[in-house]
Protein backbone atom coordinates (compact mmCIF):
# COMPACT_ATOMS: atom_id res chain seq x y z
CA UNK A 1 0.00 0.00 0.00
CA UNK A 2 1.71 3.69 -0.99
CA UNK A 3 2.59 5.88 1.51
CA UNK A 4 0.79 9.47 1.95
CA UNK A 5 2.73 12.68 1.36
CA UNK A 6 2.21 15.45 3.93
CA UNK A 7 2.38 18.79 3.04
CA UNK A 8 3.79 20.41 6.15
CA UNK A 9 4.04 24.31 7.07
CA UNK A 10 6.56 25.11 9.21
CA UNK A 11 7.20 28.91 11.36
CA UNK A 12 7.78 31.95 9.13
CA UNK A 13 9.82 32.94 12.38
CA UNK A 14 8.46 32.39 15.76
CA UNK A 15 8.49 28.78 16.29
CA UNK A 16 5.38 28.68 18.66
CA UNK A 17 3.34 28.71 15.32
CA UNK A 18 3.64 25.68 14.25
CA UNK A 19 0.52 23.11 14.94
CA UNK A 20 0.28 20.30 16.93
CA UNK A 21 -1.08 18.47 14.09
CA UNK A 22 2.58 19.42 12.01
CA UNK A 23 4.55 18.04 15.45
CA UNK A 24 2.95 14.72 15.49
CA UNK A 25 3.46 14.16 11.42
CA UNK A 26 7.01 15.22 11.67
CA UNK A 27 7.53 12.30 14.29
CA UNK A 28 5.27 9.78 12.59
CA UNK A 29 6.48 9.95 9.03
CA UNK A 30 9.59 7.97 7.69
CA UNK A 31 11.28 10.63 5.86
CA UNK A 32 11.19 14.54 5.98
CA UNK A 33 11.90 15.95 2.48
CA UNK A 34 13.72 19.55 3.10
CA UNK A 35 14.64 22.37 1.43
CA UNK A 36 17.36 22.88 3.36
CA UNK A 37 18.10 20.16 5.81
CA UNK A 38 20.62 21.79 8.62
CA UNK A 39 18.13 24.96 8.75
CA UNK A 40 14.97 22.17 8.93
CA UNK A 41 17.10 20.42 12.05
CA UNK A 42 17.65 23.65 13.88
CA UNK A 43 13.53 23.12 13.98
CA UNK A 44 13.63 19.12 14.35
CA UNK A 45 16.00 19.67 17.29
CA UNK A 46 13.88 22.13 18.94
CA UNK A 47 11.01 19.69 19.41
CA UNK A 48 12.97 16.81 19.49
CA UNK A 49 12.08 15.38 16.46
CA UNK A 50 14.72 12.50 15.10
CA UNK A 51 13.12 11.85 12.07
CA UNK A 52 15.30 11.52 9.17
CA UNK A 53 16.09 14.45 6.51
CA UNK A 54 16.23 14.42 2.98
CA UNK A 55 17.41 17.31 0.58
CA UNK A 56 14.98 18.53 -1.53
CA UNK A 57 15.50 21.97 -3.12
CA UNK A 58 15.64 23.93 -6.29
CA UNK A 59 18.92 22.28 -7.60
CA UNK A 60 17.82 18.55 -7.14
CA UNK A 61 14.31 18.92 -7.44
CA UNK A 62 13.72 17.10 -10.62
CA UNK A 63 15.88 13.70 -10.02
CA UNK A 64 14.85 13.91 -6.27
CA UNK A 65 11.33 14.01 -7.02
CA UNK A 66 11.48 10.54 -8.65
CA UNK A 67 13.30 8.85 -5.86
CA UNK A 68 10.89 10.33 -3.28
CA UNK A 69 7.69 9.48 -5.13
CA UNK A 70 9.69 5.65 -5.66
CA UNK A 71 9.48 5.36 -1.63
CA UNK A 72 6.19 6.53 -1.82
CA UNK A 73 4.71 3.71 -3.69
CA UNK A 74 6.66 1.18 -1.80
CA UNK A 75 4.90 2.21 1.28
CA UNK A 76 6.68 5.06 3.38
CA UNK A 77 5.15 8.41 4.26
CA UNK A 78 7.20 11.31 3.62
CA UNK A 79 6.90 15.04 4.90
CA UNK A 80 7.51 17.82 2.99
CA UNK A 81 8.78 21.03 4.73
CA UNK A 82 10.50 24.43 3.46
CA UNK A 83 12.29 26.49 4.73
CA UNK A 84 9.79 28.73 6.45
CA UNK A 85 5.90 29.05 6.13
CA UNK A 86 3.81 26.54 3.32
CA UNK A 87 5.95 24.03 0.65
CA UNK A 88 4.38 24.30 -2.83
CA UNK A 89 3.51 27.97 -2.26
CA UNK A 90 6.74 30.19 -4.33
CA UNK A 91 8.79 26.75 -3.59
CA UNK A 92 10.40 23.51 -5.54
CA UNK A 93 7.66 21.28 -3.50
CA UNK A 94 5.90 21.98 -6.38
CA UNK A 95 7.24 19.25 -8.61
CA UNK A 96 7.04 16.67 -5.83
CA UNK A 97 3.33 17.43 -5.60
CA UNK A 98 2.90 17.02 -9.21
CA UNK A 99 4.60 13.88 -9.42
CA UNK A 100 2.93 12.25 -6.31
CA UNK A 101 -0.48 13.06 -7.99
CA UNK A 102 0.27 11.49 -11.41
CA UNK A 103 1.53 8.30 -9.59
CA UNK A 104 -1.50 7.81 -7.97
CA UNK A 105 -0.43 8.58 -4.14
CA UNK A 106 -2.59 10.81 -1.79
CA UNK A 107 -1.51 14.20 -0.65
CA UNK A 108 -2.45 15.37 2.61
CA UNK A 109 -2.10 19.18 3.35
CA UNK A 110 -1.73 20.72 6.44
CA UNK A 111 -2.83 24.50 7.44
CA UNK A 112 -0.32 26.68 8.95
CA UNK A 113 1.66 29.65 8.53
CA UNK A 114 2.26 31.85 4.81
CA UNK A 115 3.92 34.85 5.00
CA UNK A 116 1.96 36.26 1.74
CA UNK A 117 -1.25 35.96 4.28
CA UNK A 118 -0.30 37.13 7.33
CA UNK A 119 1.26 40.21 6.11
CA UNK A 120 -1.74 40.94 3.83
CA UNK A 121 -4.63 40.64 6.42
CA UNK A 122 -2.43 43.29 8.24
CA UNK A 123 -1.82 45.65 5.52
CA UNK A 124 -4.51 47.91 5.41
CA UNK A 125 -5.15 47.45 2.07
CA UNK A 126 -8.60 45.77 0.20
CA UNK A 127 -8.55 41.66 1.06
CA UNK A 128 -11.42 40.77 -0.77
CA UNK A 129 -9.91 40.47 -3.76
CA UNK A 130 -5.79 40.09 -3.75
CA UNK A 131 -3.05 38.55 -6.56
CA UNK A 132 -0.50 36.42 -5.14
CA UNK A 133 2.84 37.02 -7.69
CA UNK A 134 5.89 35.26 -5.86
CA UNK A 135 8.95 36.82 -6.30
CA UNK A 136 9.43 39.43 -9.01
CA UNK A 137 12.16 38.97 -11.90
CA UNK A 138 15.49 39.38 -10.66
CA UNK A 139 16.66 41.39 -13.79
CA UNK A 140 15.38 44.93 -14.01
CA UNK A 141 13.68 44.57 -17.86
CA UNK A 142 12.03 40.93 -16.92
CA UNK A 143 10.83 43.00 -13.40
CA UNK A 144 9.73 46.11 -15.34
CA UNK A 145 7.15 43.88 -17.79
CA UNK A 146 5.78 42.14 -15.46
CA UNK A 147 5.07 45.20 -13.38
CA UNK A 148 3.48 46.72 -17.02
CA UNK A 149 1.62 43.49 -17.60
CA UNK A 150 -0.61 44.18 -13.56
CA UNK A 151 -0.47 47.72 -13.91
CA UNK A 152 -4.42 47.72 -14.50
CA UNK A 153 -5.08 44.63 -12.31
CA UNK A 154 -7.89 45.77 -9.63
CA UNK A 155 -7.09 43.53 -7.12
CA UNK A 156 -4.49 44.03 -3.78
CA UNK A 157 -0.91 42.66 -5.17
CA UNK A 158 0.85 40.66 -3.36
CA UNK A 159 5.17 39.95 -4.05
CA UNK A 160 7.76 38.31 -2.46
CA UNK A 161 11.16 40.54 -2.35
CA UNK A 162 14.40 39.92 -0.65
CA UNK A 163 15.87 42.85 0.94
CA UNK A 164 18.68 43.82 -1.73
CA UNK A 165 16.41 44.46 -4.11
CA UNK A 166 13.59 46.14 -2.17
CA UNK A 167 14.83 49.88 -2.74
CA UNK A 168 14.67 48.99 -7.04
CA UNK A 169 11.44 46.95 -6.84
CA UNK A 170 9.47 50.06 -5.24
CA UNK A 171 11.46 52.93 -7.67
CA UNK A 172 9.58 50.64 -10.36
CA UNK A 173 6.54 49.99 -8.82
CA UNK A 174 6.32 53.99 -8.11
CA UNK A 175 7.42 54.61 -12.14
CA UNK A 176 4.73 52.17 -13.34
CA UNK A 177 2.04 52.28 -10.74
CA UNK A 178 1.96 55.85 -10.11
CA UNK A 179 2.35 56.86 -6.15
CA UNK A 180 -0.69 54.23 -4.84
CA UNK A 181 -0.49 52.87 -1.39
CA UNK A 182 1.51 50.10 -0.28
CA UNK A 183 2.38 48.11 2.69
CA UNK A 184 5.74 46.60 3.18
CA UNK A 185 6.35 43.77 5.79
CA UNK A 186 9.53 42.52 6.76
CA UNK A 187 10.88 40.23 9.40
CA UNK A 188 6.83 38.42 10.50
CA UNK A 189 6.66 37.37 13.58
CA UNK A 190 10.27 38.00 14.60
CA UNK A 191 11.58 40.17 17.29
CA UNK A 192 12.32 43.30 14.67
CA UNK A 193 8.76 42.65 12.91
CA UNK A 194 7.89 45.81 11.06
CA UNK A 195 5.39 47.06 8.42
CA UNK A 196 5.86 50.24 6.55
CA UNK A 197 2.54 51.57 5.41
CA UNK A 198 1.22 54.75 2.73
CA UNK A 199 2.00 56.36 -0.32
CA UNK A 200 4.48 54.53 -2.12
CA UNK A 201 6.43 57.83 -2.25
CA UNK A 202 6.72 58.13 1.75
CA UNK A 203 7.53 54.31 1.86
CA UNK A 204 10.69 54.93 -0.49
CA UNK A 205 11.72 57.81 1.57
CA UNK A 206 11.08 56.39 4.84
CA UNK A 207 13.51 53.34 3.64
CA UNK A 208 15.77 55.69 2.28
CA UNK A 209 19.33 54.69 1.68
CA UNK A 210 19.60 52.25 5.15
CA UNK A 211 20.57 48.76 4.54
CA UNK A 212 17.40 46.55 4.74
CA UNK A 213 17.41 42.90 6.61
CA UNK A 214 15.20 40.03 6.53
CA UNK A 215 12.54 38.89 3.72
CA UNK A 216 10.16 41.11 2.49
CA UNK A 217 6.17 40.89 1.44
CA UNK A 218 5.47 43.88 -0.24
CA UNK A 219 1.36 44.42 -0.87
CA UNK A 220 0.02 47.19 -3.11
CA UNK A 221 -3.46 48.58 -3.57
CA UNK A 222 -4.71 47.52 -6.80
CA UNK A 223 -5.79 49.49 -9.70
CA UNK A 224 -8.09 51.83 -9.64
CA UNK A 225 -9.82 50.92 -12.87
CA UNK A 226 -9.51 54.42 -14.12
CA UNK A 227 -9.61 55.96 -18.06
CA UNK A 228 -6.51 55.97 -19.37
CA UNK A 229 -4.69 59.22 -18.78
CA UNK A 230 -5.67 62.12 -21.28
CA UNK A 231 -3.36 64.56 -23.12
CA UNK A 232 -4.03 67.31 -21.41
CA UNK A 233 -3.37 65.61 -18.07
CA UNK A 234 0.03 64.02 -19.46
CA UNK A 235 1.00 67.52 -20.46
CA UNK A 236 0.27 68.69 -16.75
CA UNK A 237 2.41 65.83 -15.45
CA UNK A 238 5.20 66.90 -17.89
CA UNK A 239 5.53 70.29 -17.08
CA UNK A 240 5.40 69.21 -13.63
CA UNK A 241 8.29 67.04 -13.63
CA UNK A 242 9.94 69.74 -16.03
CA UNK A 243 9.87 71.97 -13.53
CA UNK A 244 11.31 69.59 -10.88
CA UNK A 245 13.94 69.07 -12.69
CA UNK A 246 13.99 66.09 -14.35
CA UNK A 247 14.64 65.77 -17.94
CA UNK A 248 12.98 65.25 -21.13
CA UNK A 249 14.35 61.78 -21.21
CA UNK A 250 13.67 61.06 -18.01
CA UNK A 251 9.84 62.26 -18.34
CA UNK A 252 9.56 60.10 -21.32
CA UNK A 253 10.66 57.12 -19.80
CA UNK A 254 9.25 57.48 -16.13
CA UNK A 255 5.66 58.36 -17.93
CA UNK A 256 5.66 55.64 -20.47
CA UNK A 257 5.84 52.94 -18.29
CA UNK A 258 3.71 53.97 -15.54
CA UNK A 259 0.67 54.91 -18.12
CA UNK A 260 1.45 51.89 -20.95
CA UNK A 261 2.44 54.62 -23.64
CA UNK A 262 5.09 54.87 -26.62
CA UNK A 263 8.30 56.48 -24.79
CA UNK A 264 8.55 58.58 -28.20
CA UNK A 265 4.91 60.24 -28.03
CA UNK A 266 5.55 61.06 -24.32
CA UNK A 267 9.32 62.54 -25.95
CA UNK A 268 7.51 64.43 -28.11
CA UNK A 269 4.97 65.81 -26.15
CA UNK A 270 8.18 66.63 -23.42
CA UNK A 271 9.82 68.56 -26.23
CA UNK A 272 6.91 70.39 -26.91
CA UNK A 273 5.96 71.44 -23.66
CA UNK A 274 9.97 72.74 -23.26
CA UNK A 275 9.28 75.04 -26.04
CA UNK A 276 5.81 76.36 -25.41
CA UNK A 277 5.64 79.69 -23.76
CA UNK A 278 4.89 79.46 -20.40
CA UNK A 279 1.36 79.55 -19.21
CA UNK A 280 0.65 77.70 -22.85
Amino acid sequence: MAGVLYIVPTPIGNLEDITLRALRVLKEVELIAAEDTRHSQHLLAHFGIKTALTSYHDHNERAKARMLVERLKSGASIALVSDAGTPAISDPGYRIVVDAIAAGIRIVPLPGASASTTALCASGLPTDRFLFEGFLPAKAQERKATLQRLRNETATLVFYEGPHRLAEALADMLNIFGDRQVAVARELTKVHEEFLRGKLSEVIATLGEGEVKGEIVIMIQGSSGDAPVSEAELRATIRQLAGDGMGVKEISELLGERYGLSKKEVYKLALESKSAPPGD
